[in-house]
């Protein structure tokens, strides 16, 4: 019950400052006792969606949502949900540093869309804008995705790799075009790692650290044709979560170490990487 009404809360379906519909009619609803029904307010209070839970009057969604969606200790939520208006918050910084670790960079293409419109839309203005990244080298042979038949390892490689390059030229065209378009100072660079990643890896400003696992399945995908059944990652629904620093120890130093990591990796056993076939 509290998965369904946290998702109308996030869906924009239960406002923000809208009243809940009453415990009777929730209870009736969900076809459970009014004590279930408390009980999943108070989850929602906790993650700061809901206020004024009681026995009472009707809850009501927090009027500050943004806070308790995206703040530190909200709860997961997919990447392509999560990343946007965390990215749109990193570019109001006049120094836009971010580094990602990942598959082959469509969620932070798509992401980066909005802070892009504010940027054209004059109401966000950094002055120079740092993004590095990450990506699987092509001379490797990658966990996923992968066919399950290794007949058919080349053909969905190829598609692989060209969609890798084609989503690192689309965020490379659309970062270094604000040189143009707003004087902004963009520096953007890859490098290929010689493994596949397992998570992916978000890094905000050096304060901030979005991380989600790879979910591997097996699924059937029609490619030149033919259906083939792979393994692969859906790498936008992935569960993102989210370390700030300052929020708390544990917060901070998983950002810190995921830093260190990052750079590791990047001045290590990463190499040269070129968005060609």
């Amino acid at each position: 019950m509290a998965d369904e009404l946290r998702a109308r809360i996030r869906s924009g379906e239960l406002q923000p400052g809208q009243r809940m519909p009453t415990q009777a009619r929730l209870a009736d609803e969900f076809g459970v006792e009014r004590g279930a029904v408390r009980q999943a307010l108070r989850i929602l209070q906790s993650e700061h969606l809901l206020i004024n839970v009681s026995k009472g009057s009707p809850a009501t969604v927090a009027p500050d949502l943004g806070r308790a969606l995206t703040g530190p200790g909200a709860p997961p939520q997919p990447t392509m949900v999560a990343l946007a208006p965390r990215a749109a918050a990193a570019f109001a910084a006049p120094h836009v540093e971010i580094d990602a670790l990942c598959l082959t960079a469509v969620s932070l293409t798509l992401a980066l869309g909005e802070p892009l419109r504010q940027i054209h839309a004059g109401q966000l203005k950094p002055a120079k804008v740092d993004v590095r990244v990450l990506l699987p080298s092509r001379r490797i042979d990658l966990a996923f995705p992968t066919p399950v038949d290794a007949t058919a390892a080349g053909r969905l490689r190829r598609r692989w790799l060209a969609q890798r390059n084609a989503q690192g030229q689309v965020l490379q065209h659309n970062l270094l075009a604000l040189r143009a378009t707003h004087g902004i100072d963009v520096q953007v660079t890859f490098r290929a790692l010689p493994f596949t990643p397992p998570v992916k890896l978000y890094l905000l400003n050096g304060v901030e650290a979005l991380f989600a696992y790879y979910m591997v399945t097996r699924r059937e995908e029609e490619i030149d044709h033919e259906f083939l059944e792979l393994y692969d990652a859906e790498g936008t629904q992935s569960m993102l979560f989210a370390f700030e620093q300052g929020a708390g120890l544990r917060d901070t130093t998983f950002v810190e170490q995921s830093h260190l990591w990052f750079n590791s990796l990047w001045e290590t056993i990463s190499s040269d990487l070129e968005l060609t076939s």
